[in-house]
C-alpha cells in the first residue's frame, strides 16, 4: 500500500489517497477533489507506480465529502471501476437530485435556526457551490458496517464513524490493526461536526461514540483522509474527546455570560469572525454541542436561542478545570 498525497485548498491540508497496486487488482481508498489539477497530480503519481486511471479496479470512498470523491465518477467512467460508499452516502455521491435538494433545504433550515446573517447565508453559498465534486457522478454500491472485502489477499472491513458525515466509514486492513479513518480521525484538526452534514441526528454524541469505537478498538497505526499517518490512534481519540469536553465547558461559558443567545452568537464567541467554509463550520458545531448539551439537560432551548439550565451556573463555577464531561 502507498499513501498519496493531492493538493486541496481546504483548512484539513493536502488530501491521502492510498494505492494498492502490487497485486492483481488495483484498488483506492478515496480519491481526492475534482479538480483538474488534482487529476494531473493523481495520473502522475500513478504513472510513477506503473500504473494509471484506466487500471483501477475498485475504488473505496470514506465519506462523500467532495475533496475525497471527486474523481470517483473520471476514474469509473475510464476504468469500469467498481466504487463503494455507505448507503446513507450513496444518493449525495451519485448526484441523487432529490437527495441535493433535501440537503439544501436543510441547510437553509439551519441556517436560520442558527441564527446565520443573510450575507454570511451568501457568502456561504458561493463557497460551497461545486466545491470539490467531479463533473461524472459515479454509480455506486453501497456497503454498511461490519462488510468486509478482500483483494490481492488483503482484507478491508468496515467500521461505520457517524459523525462529520452521516456515511463516514472508516476501513480496518487485515487484521484490524491499521485503518483508513478517512475525516473521523485527522492529525492535527478536530473534524467539524454539525455543520459538514446537517443529515446527521444527534450529530456530536454520535461522533464521541466513534471515537470511542476508535479507542477501543486499540490500532497500532491510522491512515487518515488528510496529512501524516497516526502512530497513537487511541491517544489521538481519546485527545479529540477531552477537546470536545473542553469546547463544551467553553459554550456553556458563552451562555453564562450572554445567555440567552442562538449558535451564532456562541460561535462568535468562540471563533471570532469567520470567513469560507467555517461560516458553516462554527455555528455548527456550536449546534452541535448546544443540541447535546440540551438532550443532558445543561441547557433549555426557547425558539432559536439557548440559555442555561438551573443550576449549571453554579456547576461551571465548582468545575475543577476547563471542562464539561459529556455523555455518549
Amino acid at each position: 500500500m502507498e499513501r498519496i498525497t493531492l493538493s486541496n485548498a481546504a483548512f484539513e491540508g493536502d488530501n491521502n489517497v492510498y494505492l494498492f497496486g502490487d497485486g492483481p487488482e488495483t484498488v483506492l481508498v478515496d480519491t481526492g477533489d475534482g479538480a483538474p489539477a488534482t487529476r494531473e497530480q493523481l495520473e502522475s503519481a500513478l504513472a510513477d507506480r506503473g500504473v494509471s486511471i484506466a487500471d483501477v479496479d475498485r475504488v473505496f470512498l470514506t465519506h462523500w465529502h467532495g475533496d475525497h470523491t471527486g474523481l470517483a465518477g473520471e476514474i469509473q467512467a475510464e476504468s469500469g471501476a467498481d466504487v463503494y460508499v455507505h448507503a446513507r452516502d450513496a444518493p449525495l455521491v451519485e448526484g441523487d437530485e432529490d437527495a441535493w435538494t433535501a440537503m439544501h433545504e436543510r441547510q437553509n433550515a439551519y441556517f436560520e435556526q442558527w441564527g446565520m446573517p443573510e450575507d454570511q447565508q451568501r457568502a456561504l453559498r458561493e463557497r460551497m457551490d461545486g466545491a470539490g465534486s467531479g463533473d461524472v457522478a459515479p454509480d455506486v454500491t453501497t456497503f454498511e458496517d461490519g462488510d468486509a472485502f478482500s483483494f490481492d489477499g488483503r482484507d478491508l472491513r468496515v467500521v461505520h464513524t457517524s459523525g462529520h458525515a452521516d456515511g463516514l466509514s472508516l476501513f480496518e486492513l487485515g487484521g484490524g490493526r491499521e485503518a483508513f479513518t478517512g475525516d473521523a480521525l485527522l492529525p492535527q484538526y478536530t473534524p467539524n461536526v454539525g455543520g459538514a452534514d446537517v443529515r446527521v441526528e444527534r450529530p456530536l454524541e454520535k461522533y464521541l461514540r466513534a471515537l470511542r469505537r476508535i479507542a477501543d478498538a486499540d490500532y497500532d497505526r491510522a491512515w487518515p483522509g488528510h496529512r501524516e499517518p497516526i502512530d497513537d490512534p487511541t491517544e489521538r481519540a481519546e485527545y479529540i474527546i477531552d477537546h470536545h469536553e473542553e469546547r463544551s465547558w467553553r459554550v456553556l461559558d458563552a451562555l453564562r455570560r450572554k445567555d440567552p443567545c442562538d449558535a451564532w452568537t456562541v460561535s462568535a464567541d468562540l471563533f471570532g469572525d469567520l470567513a469560507g467554509i467555517h461560516i458553516l463550520h462554527g455555528p455548527g458545531e456550536s449546534y452541535a454541542h448546544l443540541e447535546h448539551l440540551e438532550r443532558e439537560g445543561s441547557v433549555v432551548r426557547e425558539g432559536n436561542e439557548y440559555r442555561l439550565a438551573e443550576g449549571v451556573a453554579e456547576r461551571l463555577e465548582a468545575t475543577d478545570g476547563e471542562r464539561w464531561e459529556l455523555e455518549c
